[in-house]
C-alpha cells in the first residue's frame, strides 16, 4: 500500500475546508493489543455463544441505530455533506440490514445436507462456522451503511471485526463503535482502529487476520489485494463503478427522467453504483436530453443540513479538485457541456456532457460528482456494446417496455447487478457487488453472510 504515515483522522467542513476536529492515529502498541484482543475474543466468544445469542445483540444494534438516527445522520452531514434526508435514510437502512441478518442468520447458517452418490453409505453435510478476525476498510460516502453490511452478518457468524474507517469520518466511526459496545458485544468483537495505511498493511499480513473487506477505489483495492495475496488472506472488494443507464423504450419519459436525476444526484453524485453514463436510443435521445438537462438545471447546490436539500457540496476540497480536473480534461478533449461545468467552492452545478468519444479520457473514467455523460445509441446491440465498453462492472440500469428485451439485454450486460425499470431499489436481501474492475465478492443477502465462513464438510460413514 502507499505510504500514508501522515494519515490524519479529522472532521473537515466540506464547504469551507476548515478542520473542525482531529483525532490521534492508533499507536503500534495499541494496534497490537487490538488484534490480540480480537483474536482472543473470537476463540472464546464464538464458541460460547449461539447464533441466536448473537442475533439478539444485533437486534439491539438495530434498535440503537433507530434511537440515535438524528444524531448519526447529523454526523454524516457534518463529515461528508450528504443531504440530511438521505443521511436519515442511510441510518434507517442500516437498522433494516441488522434486523434482516438477525432475523435470518439461523436459516442462512444452518447445516446443509448433501445427497450422497448412489451406493454410498452414511450421511454428509456442510456446517458453517466463523473463521476468525476480519478487517474492514471502509469509505466516506456511506459512513454507516458500509459498516452495517460488513459487520452485521460477520458478527452473527461469530467472526470478530477490526474496522478502519475513512480518515474523514472519525466521529461516525466512534459513534458506531459505541453502539456495538452498548448493545452488549464483548471487548474485541468490534473494534474501531484509527490506523495509517502503513499500519493496515502490517495488519493484513498478520496471520490472525483471516479476511479483509474493502470498499474504495480500484487503486486501494489493488494494493490491499496484493498484500492479502502474498499472505493467502481472502478479500472482498467493492470498488468503483461507471454504471450505464440504458433507455431503449418507455411509455412515460418524464418518470424515466425523474429516475435518471435521482440516481445521478444521490449522495451529491458520489455513489459507486449510481448511473453515470446514460445510453439513450436514437428516437428518444433528443427528448430525453432536453428533459434531463432541464431537470438537472432546476437543482442547485444548497446547505445539506436543511431538510429537502437535494445537492450539497462534494465531500472535500480534494474531491472537488479531482472532479474539476476531470471535467476540464473532458472538455479539452472534445466533449460538450450541455449544462453545468461550473464550481463554487466545493459545490458543483449538475453537469451534462455529450460528445464523449473513446478518444476522450472521460469515456472510461468514473465521475464521482454530479456529472452525467449522455450517449446516443442506434439500437439494442449498440447499447450493450457501449454499456460493456468500460473497465468497471458494478451495477446497471435498463429501461424498456419490452419484457423479452429486458431479460435479453440483462443477460448481456457485464455487471454484478442489473435493475430493470427501477432505481434506488437496494434492499437488505439483494446481493451487492461487481465484476471486472469493480471488484469481487458479494455483500448483503444470503450471499453476503457466506463470504467469510468455514464451510466445513462432515462426512459420516454408514
Amino acid at each position: 500500500m502507499t505510504d500514508t504515515t501522515t494519515t490524519v483522522y479529522a472532521v473537515t467542513d466540506p464547504t469551507t475546508g476548515t478542520v473542525l476536529a482531529t483525532f490521534d492515529t492508533i499507536t503500534d502498541d495499541a494496534l497490537r493489543d487490538a488484534i490480540t484482543t480480537a483474536d482472543r475474543t473470537h476463540d472464546e466468544w464464538s464458541r460460547s455463544t449461539t447464533v441466536a445469542d448473537r442475533a439478539a445483540l444485533v437486534h439491539r444494534v438495530a434498535a440503537l441505530y433507530r434511537d440515535r438516527r438524528e444524531a448519526l445522520a447529523a454526523t454524516i452531514v457534518r463529515e461528508m455533506a450528504k443531504p440530511i434526508d438521505q443521511a436519515l435514510g442511510e441510518v434507517d437502512f442500516c437498522a433494516d440490514i441488522y434486523d434482516y441478518y438477525a432475523d435470518n442468520a439461523e436459516a442462512f447458517l444452518a447445516d446443509q445436507p448433501i445427497t450422497l452418490a448412489d451406493g454410498s453409505e452414511g450421511t454428509a453435510f456442510v456446517r458453517k462456522s466463523s473463521v476468525g478476525v476480519l478487517l474492514g476498510i471502509m469509505p466516506w460516502n456511506f459512513p454507516a451503511y458500509q459498516i452495517a453490511r460488513f459487520a452485521g452478518p460477520n458478527l452473527l457468524i461469530g467472526n470478530t471485526v477490526l474496522l478502519k474507517h475513512a480518515p474523514q469520518c472519525p466521529e461516525s466511526a466512534l459513534a458506531i463503535e459505541a453502539i456495538f459496545h452498548e448493545a452488549g458485544f464483548p471487548e474485541g468483537a468490534y473494534t474501531n482502529v484509527f490506523a495509517t495505511n502503513e499500519q493496515i498493511a502490517d495488519l493484513i499480513a498478520d496471520p490472525r487476520v483471516q479476511g479483509v473487506s474493502l470498499t474504495g477505489s480500484a487503486r486501494a483495492g489493488a494494493a490491499v489485494a496484493e498484500i492479502a495475496g502474498r499472505n493467502l488472506t481472502k478479500v472482498v472488494l467493492e470498488l468503483g463503478g461507471s454504471d450505464p443507464f440504458i433507455l431503449l423504450s418507455t411509455d412515460d419519459l418524464d418518470a424515466v427522467v425523474e429516475s435518471a436525476v435521482m440516481t445521478r444526484l444521490e449522495g451529491n453524485g458520489q455513489v459507486c453504483n449510481a448511473a453515470k453514463r446514460f445510453l439513450v436510443a436514437d428516437d428518444l435521445y433528443d427528448a430525453f436530453l432536453d428533459k434531463f438537462t432541464s431537470a438537472l438545471e432546476a437543482v442547485e447546490p444548497s446547505d445539506p443540513s436543511v431538510p429537502g436539500a437535494e445537492l450539497g457540496p462534494l465531500s472535500s476540497p480534494a474531491a472537488a479538485d479531482r472532479l474539476q480536473e476531470q471535467v476540464e480534461a473532458a472538455l479539452a478533449q472534445g466533449a460538450t457541456a450541455v449544462t453545468g461545468g461550473t464550481r463554487t467552492g466545493n459545490a458543483f452545478a449538475p453537469t451534462v456532457l455529450t460528445g464523449v468519444t473513446p478518444a476522450n479520457d472521460a469515456y472510461r473514467e468514473e465521475f464521482f460528482g454530479p456529472v452525467a455523460v449522455v450517449h446516443r445509441v442506434t439500437d439494442e446491440d449498440d447499447a450493450v456494446r457501449l454499456a460493456n465498453d468500460t473497465p468497471f462492472g458494478l451495477g446497471s440500469y435498463l429501461f424498456t417496455t419490452d419484457a423479452e428485451q429486458a431479460l435479453r439485454v440483462a443477460d448481456q450486460i457485464e455487471a454484478g447487478m442489473v435493475y430493470v425499470n427501477i432505481v434506488g431499489a437496494d434492499s437488505p436481501e439483494l446481493p451487492f457487488g461487481g465484476v471486472k474492475g469493480s471488484g469481487f465478492g458479494r455483500e448483503l443477502g444470503a450471499f453476503g453472510i457466506d463470504e467469510f465462513v468455514n464451510k466445513k464438510l462432515i462426512r459420516i460413514g454408514g
